[in-house]
């Protein structure tokens, strides 16, 4: 186990939450081992009301599971305080939504930069990470633009820029190609898969997307909060 931890970007044993609903108990996941290894590119797909996004919430930080244990990058969760876990899931996951979540009243540049400055990265290497992932995800010419000035398409890049150029342990991604139209979707996964397979990044989807689907090594499908089946997606050929 002990290998398993510091090796693995994600190890999940036991996962449970359950939630009160009008003081009914509704276990929403019902103890879920779960292993993500560094470079995966995997979708985690099921039904609505399946635990795909309780899930991913648990693993990230965002929200405490009621029983089992989840180490990250190396560390127990629950062995860190509130701000201690805040700091860590900052500089250790990166974020993609489906509603963008991307701040209006920052162009392009600051949104993307913003997580670094958090983090206290001095400025002349904040300025070039991001002058460097704008130029890799096709955005430079929109360093300038706020976002209501952009595209649904050119948003969503600007979220991906964000999530990866701190080069975290893992990028979640939850439905994020929802919004978008399939072309636009498909090139956004088609360089998603780029950037795992070119730099190592680790990718976890929770998705009803079949374009999502057809791109992942890996999937894993949950149904009534439990893992139905395990196996190698179709981009795993």
């Amino acid at each position: 186990m002990k290998a398993d931890i510091e090796n693995e970007v994600i190890v999940a044993r036991g996962v449970e939450k359950v939630y009160s609903d009008n003081g009914v108990p509704v276990r929403a996941v019902r103890g879920i081992d779960l292993t993500i290894a560094r470079g995966e590119f995997t979708a985690i797909v099921g039904p609505s009301g399946s635990g795909k996004t309780t899930f991913l919430n648990v693993i990230s930080g965002l929200d405490t599971a009621t029983g089992g244990d989840v180490w990250l990058n190396g560390r127990k969760l629950t062995d860190m305080s509130g701000r201690e876990l805040s700091d860590f899931r900052r500089d250790s996951v990166g974020f993609i939504f489906q509603a963008y979540n991307l701040i209006p009243v920052l162009t392009v540049e600051e949104n993307v930069e913003y997580i670094m400055l958090l983090q206290g990265v001095p400025t002349v290497e904040r300025h070039r990470r991001v002058e460097r992932i704008l130029a890799d995800l096709g955005l430079a010419d929109f360093a300038g633009r706020l976002p209501t000035r952009l595209s649904g398409g050119q948003q969503q890049r600007v979220a991906v820029a964000r999530a990866i150029v701190s080069e975290p342990a893992l990028i979640l991604a939850d439905e994020p190609t929802a919004n978008l139209d399939s072309q636009t979707g498909a090139e956004l996964l088609d360089m998603m898969r780029e950037l795992n397979e070119t730099r190592g990044m680790t990718f976890l989807f929770s998705t009803h997307d079949q374009m999502i689907m057809e791109r992942a090594k890996r999937l894993v499908t949950l149904r009534d909060g439990l893992v139905a089946s395990d196996e190698p997606g179709p981009g795993a050929a």
